[in-house]
């Protein structure tokens, strides 16, 4: 219908008809009663003839008019007329998106309105109201550069809607859609409908996203990105074809700005943006300037210009920016402004490992340890998704890294090297790495990794294979770890650990050879990157100008990040860096620790000791329980200290400036026997439990050794043996007659964390054999048969103190507890029955304490249990994103 000058209908008076809207003609109305020019959209009667169709449009209409925000036209009021509907909205001088567009507009220009609209679909999307029908005849340009997303809330009006009214509707929209369009087009917008809208699935807010970056490509081509000779050919197009690609080079677009558009055109709705505001930071962040609409406000104001602060942007899924938001103004103004410095906070489900994550090489992906059902494993998180997934097959894994492309993650569990390909398939065993220490992976499919606390660098093919040496030990050293290959992927960067603190730092090795150099005498390990390196000094995370050519580092160390974790005992900060990108996890530091008492049913009775003891572990409580022997870390040096349980006073036991711990009592208590890497190697001393006297080497050899327990009848110690060959092995050593050591169980798998049953006729251990750890029972000294005890992955066994109880920490952290009879020679274990959930140290993976590795908890004479567990804030803390964190150096 059209309405003639002066018709009037309610307070509206029509004033002269301005044209088609698409759906309906369109007036220049004033509004008497509020004395304003409006515009008035009648629509076709039809639209009327559905009652619920009417009530349906009725209720989106007033969703849409409750919408606030400059960059969506403001609907006033809604009505009918004569059986037809109406709409009244806000009057526009200016035009529409499609008459600015002509053979393509400037590219700041389109930036510009590309921002404003996705802020428009983000208030909208953030209300539940999708647009379904954006295209450049639904957005408008007022004369002053205002950008209005027109007709939100009218596409559910079309939903379902008679063939009469839709055959009306396309007429109409073809006549309006410009060039290369053709009648019996769906719509007349068919080329700019998402694969989902086309397929008649169920479209949500992406499909608004798919239609912006069309509108994009458009505005930045002149071309439609999807536009054939008929309408059968360009639904093809759509659902199977890339758009052509933009003419970059000649029209000077952003390498980032491209990208933007190929993300929002993807046919999936997962790899798109998954909100509009994501969008809007992306274009934000590449435009890196206040937008003309920004700069019109900030005169009106008397000319202040509002700056964007770097935490803008908020919520889990905006990290899609970090894959495009790129320095590119360079295109767009002569002097190009420093990129955005942006943080976002990644929430983890719990760990107890909150070391164990890393960025991949491209930025896009976050791999990093939590717990879920089945206990500490691998989970992925895409940057430009919500949330993130476990890897099936990773159970148990520590200290990931990455293939060089982007397609595998290297880790370490059940004391082997393993990889996992993303694309499928279960892990595979690469080596024999009983407490791996960091891993890198290069080019050439080479993986350098640290196999164990004690010891150099390896090398082996990213297939599998024999280890070689990389890297030995220098004087004084104890450990080799943290690999990480230098950009040509030649010369590897590490650090050295433990061992005396004149022979600590960061190293700079080759896999063509040669002695190691050092870069940095420092007590963490540093990354190299963007000509930094980045290490964790005092709680803060800094970056010092590196050059590796020159094998140093120069300047002053510049602030990144405040409160970053690190662990003394690792020799590590919780961060992962790749380019412009940079994780971190907060903390003040993982490694601080408390003794507590736990009962049975898992109720913290009583603590001992400070809350924030640095270092604590292996804790161990004297025959009478009435000490404790823990290692613990003071001034970076690493000691053995005996607590009074009483008094909860600790005093320091061993003085040495290498490495003292892993305790064991003697069966009266006068003696403690600890391990000791002041030969080069871990040998094993002794010293009187008083502190009277001085250290004795009790067992001296080429192999690092770590004592485990003393029997009962104190006649033989048992210890873990690191063996090139056969990895970790159980050896004991009589302390009587001969003293000569010999095998308990020595395989090419590893055995570890040995204890004696109370009467000493009875071994427990961990053992790998199965391809993960499991606690084993076994005779002693004599093998006669092999019981498996724990069901489903099992650590740390510790006795009961009759010997008829055996009790091991399962995977998922739980305390288990297993009854033990002997019957007629043979063991007659019980079903483990969970007792309660663990926060140990170092969760259920106690091997990430490396072949040397003991319980971190104790069964006091009374039942009760002595655990060594972390900090709260530790281990709860989110991961943060930081995008551009180079630019924050400049400031």
């Amino acid at each position: 219908m059209s309405l003639a000058a002066g018709t009037r209908f309610g307070p509206y008076e029509i004033h002269s008809a301005i044209g088609a809207g698409g759906m309906g003609e369109v007036y220049r109305a004033r509004d008497t009663r509020l004395d304003r020019d409006v515009a008035v959209k009648v629509l076709p009667a039809i639209a009327s003839a559905d009652p619920e169709r009417l009530r349906r449009f009725e209720q989106e209409a007033r969703a849409a008019a409750a919408l606030n925000h400059p960059n969506i036209l403001a609907l006033y009021d809604i009505g009918t007329h004569e059986g037809c509907p109406y709409l009244v909205s806000e009057l526009l001088e200016g035009g529409t998106l499609r008459s600015s567009i002509g053979s393509g507009m400037a590219v700041r220009k389109a930036i510009d309105c590309a921002i404003q609209m996705a802020r428009g679909l983000a208030a909208a999307h953030e209300k539940g109201i999708v647009h379904r029908d954006l295209k450049p005849d639904n957005v408008f340009v007022t004369s002053a550069g205002h950008v209005k997303i027109l007709d939100f809330g009218l596409a559910k009006l079309i939903e379902a809607a008679p063939a009469e009214w839709t055959r009306q509707i396309s007429e109409t929209a073809v006549t309006q859609a410009g060039p290369g369009t053709e009648p019996g087009m769906v719509l007349g917008t068919m080329g700019y409908m998402a694969p989902e809208q086309l397929r008649g699935q169920p479209a949500d807010h992406r499909a608004d996203l798919f239609a912006f970056g069309a509108v994009l490509y458009e505005m930045l081509s002149g071309q439609r990105a999807f536009a054939a000779g008929s309408a059968a050919d360009t639904i093809g197009s759509i659902l199977d074809r890339a758009p052509a690609e933009l003419p970059i080079a000649e029209r000077k677009i952003p390498p980032g700005l491209a990208r933007i558009v190929e993300r929002c055109l993807e046919k999936n709705p997962v790899a798109r943006f998954q909100t509009a505001s994501d969008l809007a930071f992306a274009l934000e962040a590449l435009s890196g300037s206040t937008t003309s609409s920004e700069a019109v406000s900030a005169g009106a104001r008397g000319g202040a210009r509002v700056a964007r602060p770097a935490w803008l942007v908020a919520g889990a899924s905006f990290a899609a920016a970090l894959l495009v938001a790129v320095p590119a103004t360079l295109y767009l103004q002569p002097a190009a402004p420093e990129p955005l410095v942006t943080r976002l906070d990644i929430v983890t489900p719990p760990t107890t490992d909150p070391f164990s994550f890393a960025l991949s090489p491209d930025g896009r992906q976050l791999v990093f340890v939590a717990t879920g059902e089945k206990g500490p494993q691998l989970w992925l998180r895409p940057l430009d998704q919500a949330t993130a997934q476990p890897l099936v097959g990773t159970e148990g894994a520590n200290y990931p890294f990455w293939a060089p492309d982007n397609r595998a993650v290297g880790f370490f569990a059940d004391g082997r090297l393993k990889r996992l390909d993303l694309s499928g398939g279960a892990p595979q065993v690469l080596a024999s790495a009983s407490g791996g220490r960091g891993g890198t992976w290069n080019a050439d499919g080479v993986i350098v990794f640290a196999p164990s606390t004690a010891g150099g660098l390896m090398r082996v093919s990213a297939s599998g294979g024999t280890p070689t040496a990389v890297t030995a030990l220098g004087s004084g050293q104890e450990s080799h770890r943290w690999p990480q290959f230098l950009p040509d992927g030649r010369r590897v960067l590490f650090f050295a650990a433990q061992g005396q603190v004149q022979t600590r730092g960061v190293f700079l090795a080759s896999l063509d050879g040669g002695e190691p150099v050092r870069v940095l005498m420092t007590e963490t390990a540093a990354s190299a990157v963007s000509g930094h390196l980045l290490r964790v000094s005092q709680g803060v995370l800094v970056a010092q100008p590196f050059d590796p050519d020159q094998t140093s580092v120069a300047g002053e160390p510049l602030p990144v990040a405040q409160a970053v974790g690190a662990d003394s005992v690792l020799s590590w900060g919780a961060f992962s860096v790749s380019n412009d990108v940079l994780a971190y996890r907060a903390g003040s530091s993982a490694s601080r620790r408390q003794l507590v008492w736990i009962d049975r049913t898992g109720k913290i009775v009583g603590a001992l000791g400070p809350s924030d003891i640095d270092g604590l572990t292996t804790p161990l409580l004297a025959p009478d329980g009435q000490r404790v022997a823990v290692g613990r870390i003071t001034e970076g040096n690493v000691d053995v200290w005996l607590m009074d349980v009483s008094r909860g006073v600790a005093s320091r036991f061993t003085f040495d400036e290498s490495v003292d711990v892993t305790p064991v009592w003697s069966p009266d208590g006068s003696h403690v026997v600890f391990r000791s890497s002041r030969n080069g190697v871990f040998d094993l001393f002794e010293k009187q439990a008083s502190g009277a006297g001085e250290e004795r080497p009790l067992l001296t050899t080429s192999q690092s050794k770590s004592p485990l327990d003393w029997s009962r009848d104190g006649r033989v110690l048992l210890y873990a043996n690191q063996d090139d060959k056969t990895g970790t092995d159980l050896w004991a050593l009589p302390l009587t007659g001969d003293r000569k050591p010999f095998a308990v169980v020595q395989t090419t798998f590893d055995e570890m964390q040995g204890q004696f049953s109370p009467d000493g006729r009875w071994l427990a251990y961990a053992s790998n054999e199965s391809g993960r750890f499991e606690v084993y029972v076994r005779p002693f000294p004599d093998a006669g048969g092999k019981w498996q005890i724990s069901t489903g992955g099992g650590t740390q066994p510790r006795w009961g103190r009759n010997g008829q109880e055996l009790l091991y920490v399962a995977p998922d952290a739980r305390l288990m507890a297993a009854s033990i009879r002997v019957v007629q020679g043979a063991i007659d274990a019980g079903t483990p029955v969970a007792l309660f959930p663990t926060r140990l140290a170092t969760g259920s993976n106690i091997l990430a304490a490396g072949f040397n590795s003991s319980a971190q908890y104790a069964v006091s004479p009374d039942g009760r249990f002595l655990m060594n567990v972390s900090a709260e804030d530790a281990v709860m803390s989110p991961i943060t994103i930081v995008l551009n964190w180079t630019a924050g150096l400049k400031k």
